[in-house]
């Protein structure tokens, strides 16, 4: 029997936001390995098969089970939140497999099932925060140094990024997003909107909408399964809603066409 494994995102939490392929390989395989957290987020689609739950912090071990799980035949799903390539496990299992020579075209079967991202399922519960270029920094500094993080921060506020802020505090990271939002006040105003989404999509789901000189305020809106979302310089609120302009306002005389009391030429 050949086995194969698959690297599943499971999206924000809430089955109405998992693709049809990461049911499908879900229910095809008979062995899951995940994070205890995200194996809860698909309970009810796994009942029957083999289960392997890990702590947090068991990565490495993990991700060697599910590789010695498939080549022994099994077939395995590793579940990931949000998407399994944005800060998932799809890298280290790859890193795995490529210290051992394996070939893709025919050595073990690797699948990555795309999901939903934290950053796509949090953008989509505020408004339109996406709209033009944003990048996307991690606070985690267990796996890169917290000087190249600052250099990466510095570098995206310059360029008027959007900024998405995954793991931005824990019980032991405390100073990096006071650190970081001291960054940005150096090249954006006080009153530049920020989101604090916690658990996207999930019965404990918390919206705050701040600003960078209040957001201090709301530290315990901040955890691992929290995302937040800065502003740029264009970026508005709207009604609880943050709102980054795409820019057919000025192409398309956007006002003119909204207005009912402007009259278009």
């Amino acid at each position: 029997m050949t086995g194969k494994l698959y690297i599943v995102g499971v999206g924000p939490g809430h089955h109405d936001h998992m693709t049809f392929r990461a049911k499908e390989v879900i229910e095809e395989s008979d062995t899951i390995v995940g994070y205890e957290t995200y194996v809860n987020l698909v309970q009810d689609l796994i009942e029957g098969k083999t289960v392997h739950r890990y702590a947090m912090t068991q990565e490495v071990e993990r991700a060697h089970q599910c590789i010695d799980l498939a080549k022994s035949g099994k077939i395995v799903s590793l579940v990931s939140s949000g998407d399994p390539g944005i800060y998932g496990m799809a890298g280290l299992i790859y890193e795995t497999l490529a210290a051992t020579n394996w070939n893709p075209k025919d050595g073990l079967q690797v699948e990555i099932v795309p999901g939903v991202s934290a950053l796509n399922s949090c953008a989509s519960i505020i408004g339109s925060p996406l709209m033009t270029d944003f990048a996307v920094v991690s606070m985690s500094d267990l796996l890169v140094p917290w000087e190249i993080i600052t250099k990466r921060v510095e570098a995206a506020a310059q360029g008027d990024f959007v900024i998405v802020i995954y793991n931005p505090a824990s019980k032991k990271r405390i100073h990096q997003l006071v650190d970081t939002r001291k960054i940005l006040l150096k090249y954006r105003k006080p009153t530049t909107p920020v989101a604090i989404i916690k658990g996207a999509f999930r019965e404990s789901q918390t919206i705050v909408m701040t600003d960078l000189e209040n957001l201090p305020n709301h530290s315990d809106q901040l955890g691992m399964i929290s995302t937040v979302i800065i502003g740029n310089s264009s970026t508005y609120t709207y009604k609880d809603l943050m709102i980054n302009p795409r820019g057919y306002k000025s192409k398309y005389n956007l006002e003119e066409q909204t207005n009912p009391n402007l009259k278009i030429q």
